[in-house]
């Protein structure tokens, strides 16, 4: 797997982020070399040059919790490196997602995504998405409508607590609607991006 960059100065090493590739939480901070950098491109598994240790070590090699490479972005100095990533478990070694503890609920939103996708790809017996993907493409579209008029009657007429019941229904089915047409919020996001310019 060959990304086609080209290691940035820095001698012994360059600070690296990873950062999810789906949810964008910032995971970990970490050290490349030339050696480690090219070793992360041709493996597609992130790889750090170890100051402690004095040599390389590709994250997940004793735990099994890899980070697989989605893309690599050199910053316009040329002096430190940005990596997205697949995580495969804890990134920290105390077990949490992230080195730096930040709140995980404030990217569920990408999170669902990937869960409804898992659903698709290993179907879960009698599970809500296997049940309503048995029944088809228009009753999935047809609960979309249905909790868009369940959302409107709740901000008119409802509490707040309701509102955002609804509301989360609605962005589900919303989610599971776009999956069943092979789009993601990432299409969604791009297209209110382009409105925006």
């Amino acid at each position: 797997m060959d990304f086609g960059k080209t290691p940035p100065s820095g001698g012994w090493g360059v600070p690296v982020v990873i950062q999810d590739e789906q949810t964008l939480e910032v995971l970990m901070l970490g050290y490349m070399n030339a050696e480690a950098f090219e070793k992360t491109q041709a493996e597609g598994k992130v790889t750090f040059f170890s100051r402690s240790k004095n040599r390389l070590w590709t994250k997940g090699e004793e735990s099994g919790n890899f980070l697989f490479v989605k893309s690599i972005h050199i910053d316009c100095d040329n002096d430190t490196i940005l990596i997205k990533a697949n995580p495969v478990g804890p990134t920290c070694h105390t077990g949490s997602r992230s080195c730096f503890k930040t709140d995980y609920n404030q990217n569920f939103i990408f999170e669902l995504e990937n869960i409804i996708n898992d659903r698709y790809n290993n179907p879960v017996e009698g599970s809500y998405i296997n049940k309503m993907r048995n029944k088809g493409l228009n009753k999935i579209a047809q609960k979309v409508g249905e909790e868009g008029v369940e959302t409107v009657i709740a901000a008119l007429a409802e509490t707040e607590e309701d509102l955002i019941g609804e509301a989360s229904d609605l962005l589900f089915h919303l989610m599971f609607l776009l999956k069943e047409k092979g789009l993601s919020i990432q299409d969604i996001a791009k297209k209110l991006e382009s409105r925006h310019k």
